[in-house]
């Protein structure tokens, strides 16, 4: 089973995309342009040009699963949040519907149902992420949406919380979210859940299951 990785590009994308390639976990990784194949193309990876404002449905393609790890990033503003982490996440949501595949595994944020709780500059891309999560519960695909906390770029732990309690703080490393979407594809059981992460003391199949 083929696992599209749309946001292959970015830092949680790319840890991913590496430990699946390393696992034998077959992945296509979307990228933007072709100047971005070369780190994919080294890895063996495969990769296919698609724009999420753009042209996007050939990518799917050949594809059982889709992972969806895109994000316009800190330095856009709520245009690029309106049209990657909400219509962008809509789009492939009903790409998926349509073609019947398998599983959306979604990388929302922590606390997404709440987006006036969010400092002011992050409103726009927590109400993005609320409405593309309450639109893939709705439609029909089956799915899995993980929600990590605050993102470190530590090393990977391999260990998790799925508590503020249990964590004692409300982070977790971009590595760790690659090693959880790696376990969620590995475990393809896991249908129509919902899953706080954060950096913690349990191994993933504790919290995800």
């Amino acid at each position: 089973m083929t696992t599209l990785v749309i946001g292959a590009n970015g830092q949680i994308g790319k840890q991913f995309c590496e430990l699946a390639q390393q696992a034998g976990e077959p992945v296509k990784a979307m990228i933007r342009d072709e100047s971005q194949a070369e780190w994919f193309e080294k890895r063996h990876i495969s990769t296919v040009v698609a724009d999420l404002e753009g042209e996007l449905e050939h990518a799917f393609d050949g594809c059982d699963n889709v992972v969806f790890t895109a994000g316009s990033g800190p330095h856009t503003g709520p245009d690029k949040t309106l049209m990657i982490d909400l219509f962008g996440a809509i789009r492939a949501a009903d790409i998926a519907s349509q073609r019947g595949l398998s599983r959306y595994i979604m990388v929302s944020a922590m606390r997404a149902e709440q987006p006036l709780d969010a400092p002011e500059n992050m409103r726009p891309y927590m109400a993005a992420k609320f409405a593309a999560d309450a639109h893939l519960r709705q439609s029909g695909v089956p799915h899995v949406i993980l929600k990590p906390g605050r993102l470190s770029n530590e090393a990977a732990s391999q260990r998790f919380a799925s508590s503020f309690e249990e964590a004692g703080d409300n982070q977790i490393s971009r590595a760790n979210v690659a090693h959880a979407l790696l376990h969620v594809v590995q475990t393809p059981s896991i249908v129509n859940q919902e899953y706080l992460l954060l950096d913690g003391e349990r191994p993933i199949g504790d919290i995800i299951s």
